[in-house]
């Protein structure tokens, strides 16, 4: 069995009588507007998506872009990022920072009473302006011809990921502007040769965000929890599509199996009788 995967958690399940505060992820809320069935699977029955193996690259386009913002969060003073696409802001400078960038074991994290689930996501990063608004940012990092966007339609998730982030620290007691930005690393294949070092080319696009779709998911959420039968699957999940193929397969040529057995003894009464 692959150590990156459990195929029946039994901890950290969904108990719907239970008093304590259900801890559920922004990742987790994204899946359940992925697709409701494996959500439940997931957060109710303990049985997750096989997940993907990490990028190493993106974690470490991550790790160096955190590095250069936290020297200016240490001065106080504006990136060049910043200054190139007008920005008025500086890094957000706060106690909780690392423990906000942490999204296994920390987040930014709040209480929705109406469902007593403990919503949590780990930022990437927080700026804030002179009026002391925060603006959260995003990292991404991919390898792309052309310019890079927000126009494809599954990149819904990454719009998606930076309302949740506003919407949580609006519930933290922040001012937060409605105005978030990605900072888009892509790699650049148009050098003559590679010489041990890959250039990306650096993007700030602006997204303003919409967190008027939370609420009312996160009730549904609840919703599908509290019920007993296991919700119908999005029609475009390909991970439901293949569960159903594969039972479907298996139940094919287990009736095969019993054709031919039958077809076998039929023929084996024949010469009996002859």
């Amino acid at each position: 069995m692959s150590q990156y995967y459990n195929p029946k958690r039994i901890r950290n399940l969904y108990i719907p009588e239970s008093k304590e505060p259900f801890r559920l992820s922004r990742s987790k809320v994204d899946l359940f507007l992925e697709c409701p069935k494996c959500f439940y699977l997931d957060r109710r029955l303990g049985v997750a998506r096989p997940p993907g193996f990490p990028f190493s690259l993106n974690s470490a386009v991550d790790a160096l872009l955190k590095k250069e913002f936290d020297a200016h969060r240490a001065k106080g003073s504006a990136h060049p990022l910043m200054k190139q696409y007008g920005v008025d802001a500086v890094p957000f400078q706060h106690s909780k920072m690392n423990e906000w960038r942490d999204s296994l074991r920390g987040g930014v994290t709040y209480l929705h009473e109406p469902t007593n689930f403990l919503v949590t996501g780990g930022v990437d990063d927080i700026w804030v302006n002179p009026e002391g608004e925060l603006i959260v940012v995003d990292y991404k990092a991919t390898s792309k011809d052309g310019e890079v966007s927000l126009d494809a339609d599954w990149q819904i998730g990454y719009k998606r990921q930076m309302e949740f982030y506003q919407w949580l620290l609006r519930r933290n007691g922040f001012q937060v502007s409605s105005t978030g930005y990605f900072v888009y690393c892509n790699g650049s294949t148009d050098k003559e040769a590679f010489d041990g070092k890959l250039e990306f080319d650096v993007k700030l696009i602006p997204y303003t965000g919409d967190d008027g779709w939370i609420e009312k998911t996160l009730t549904h959420a609840k919703k599908a929890l509290d019920d007993g039968a296991v919700p119908a699957q999005s029609a475009d999940c390909d991970y439901c599509r293949y569960r159903e193929a594969a039972r479907d397969a298996q139940l094919d040529a287990r009736q095969k199996i019993a054709n031919q057995t039958k077809e076998k003894k039929d023929d084996i009464k024949k010469e009996t009788l002859f």
